[in-house]
């Protein structure tokens, strides 16, 4: 079993077609539109008042079924990543449910009852350790059966605050098996980080609904974040697993990071990634051998900065762990963040390392963050881009970076087949756009704040919805609280 491939066949994605033009947000709120265009993106979307991030995954793994032609009864291991799940009980069953209710209703083979149902959570990096889990679950346990990993969430921030434009919602199913069609997933040559950090973001899900009585329940969902310090978080974690990695592999890291077709991170908005991967690659420059060391010397001087203190930052950057204690928004890595800002648009700089990311990124515009999911709507982006292009990826080395809050980060290598185009056409990341109702500012208010869509003439078709939310909490029945969905056709 040790030579058994392992890795992802297909992707699908989700998006609720309720949408916020973050041009025209812009003018609600008096924000500059070129800098939420270059720093955020072009827009996102809402979760409608009858839907959950159940019925988003329900209908991603539905349409992955379905368009990829998968057997559900050779489906071993349906994982659902989340850190927006709304019951503390059940969760990936709750998806296994509608998706068989439907197939039922289609006469196919419906997913079997030996069919293992987790749930992972860690921030937005639990999609990634679903996958993970997936890839061990086919290679250790059980190589003739299929798994299924489905990304859900809501990405929710308080009105007015910073992170507003930086909401979304959808969901995205990945399909691994043996022998993938697209990419195998190399776990055993992953690299891993984790570190406690006490005030980047979390959501104290009690102190949440103690505020809410007479708010939307969408506000439960509201994090505790300090923005700054989540970001110094981001690339601290994102260079630990890095080295994690090139530590466990023996490699030359910043000559891997030249060499490699394509890096996919998570992505909360869209510079963020741009800036933590830029900084990977001068953390390794300053960790390499004298023609590492060369180049990196020559960004500091066409930056104005001192080598010499630009290296020191880098091999002894602070420990951000300690930042809450001290000062909670320090600089972090200031001198390099200067270095990136001016060597941006550098040709050397571009075509070695800023080409890595560009693949998908302009499609991934109106994505919005979607927590989990981010990283692998950016992988489905990507390759679509890839392929419009006439880029052949095949037999050919990318990376994929996840990362959650709180903290954990990791990087998994993907070797993409030989025929990963044929299988990577169906994913159409774009077309799970298509379908979109632009908001008013009224019409996106009254949603956030009474979750109804008074006003909002646009009519759900071929997806889950809650049909009803149960009442009763008597002695001899209750079903208070429960969702009770249907298939709208």
């Amino acid at each position: 079993m040790d030579n058994l491939k392992v890795g992802i066949s297909g992707l699908t994605t989700y998006v609720p077609p309720y949408r916020v033009d973050l041009e025209q947000w812009c003018l609600w709120s008096d924000n500059s539109w070129d800098k939420i265009k270059n720093i955020v993106g072009s827009g996102f979307r809402v979760l409608g008042p009858n839907q959950t991030i159940y019925s988003m995954a329900a209908n991603a793994v539905l349409d992955l079924i379905i368009s990829h032609e998968v057997n559900p009864s050779e489906i071993g291991f349906l994982a659902l990543g989340t850190e927006s799940s709304t019951d503390n009980s059940a969760g990936s069953i709750i998806i296994k449910g509608m998706v068989n209710e439907e197939l039922k209703n289609r006469n196919m083979d419906t997913i079997s009852s030996r069919c293992e149902v987790p749930e992972f959570k860690q921030a937005c990096l639990s999609g990634i350790y679903a996958l993970k889990n997936a890839v061990r679950f086919i290679k250790s346990d059980a190589p003739t059966l299929k798994a299924i990993v489905v990304c859900s969430d809501i990405a929710l921030y308080q009105i007015g605050t910073s992170g507003e434009p930086t909401q979304g919602a959808g969901a995205i199913a990945a399909l691994v098996e043996k022998d993938p069609k697209i990419a195998e997933v190399r776990t055993e040559l992953s690299g891993t980080s984790s570190d406690y950090r006490l005030l980047d973001f979390r959501k104290p899900i009690q102190y949440r609904a103690k505020q809410a009585s007479d708010q939307s329940d969408f506000d439960i969902d509201l994090p505790i974040f300090n923005g700054k310090y989540s970001s110094s978080c981001y690339i601290d974690e994102t260079i630990a697993a890095v080295d994690d990695m090139a530590k466990k592999r023996k490699i030359h890291t910043a000559e891997y990071l030249r060499n490699i077709s394509a890096a996919f991170l998570h992505r909360p908005f869209h510079k963020m990634p741009i800036t933590a991967f830029s900084i990977v690659y001068l953390h390794a420059l300053a960790h390499g051998n004298k023609d590492d060391k060369e180049e990196l010397e020559g960004y500091a001087f066409a930056s104005n900065i001192s080598f010499k203190e630009l290296l020191n930052e880098l091999i002894n950057r602070p420990d951000v762990s300690e930042f809450p204690h001290k000062d909670l928004n320090a600089d972090f890595l200031p001198l390099s963040n200067g270095v990136i800002k001016k060597i941006k648009n550098d040709d050397q700089f571009q075509n070695k390392i800023l080409a890595k990311i560009e693949f998908g990124s302009l499609l991934t515009m109106e994505m919005g963050n979607i927590y989990s999911g981010s990283v692998f709507g950016w992988l489905a982006a990507g390759m679509e881009d890839a392929i419009s292009r006439g880029i052949d990826w095949s037999n050919k080395e990318a990376l994929l970076f996840g990362y959650g809050s709180g903290d954990a980060a990791e990087v998994i290598p993907l070797i993409f087949t030989n025929d990963w185009k044929e299988a990577s056409i169906k994913t159409n990341f774009s077309g799970a756009f298509e379908d979109q109702y632009d908001l008013s500012h009224q019409q996106y208010l009254t949603l956030r704040s009474e979750k109804t869509t008074n006003g909002i003439d646009y009519q759900l078709r071929n997806q889950f919805i809650v049909k009803r939310i149960g009442t009763e909490e008597r002695d001899d029945f209750q079903d208070a609280g429960i969702e009770y969905y249907e298939f709208l056709n």
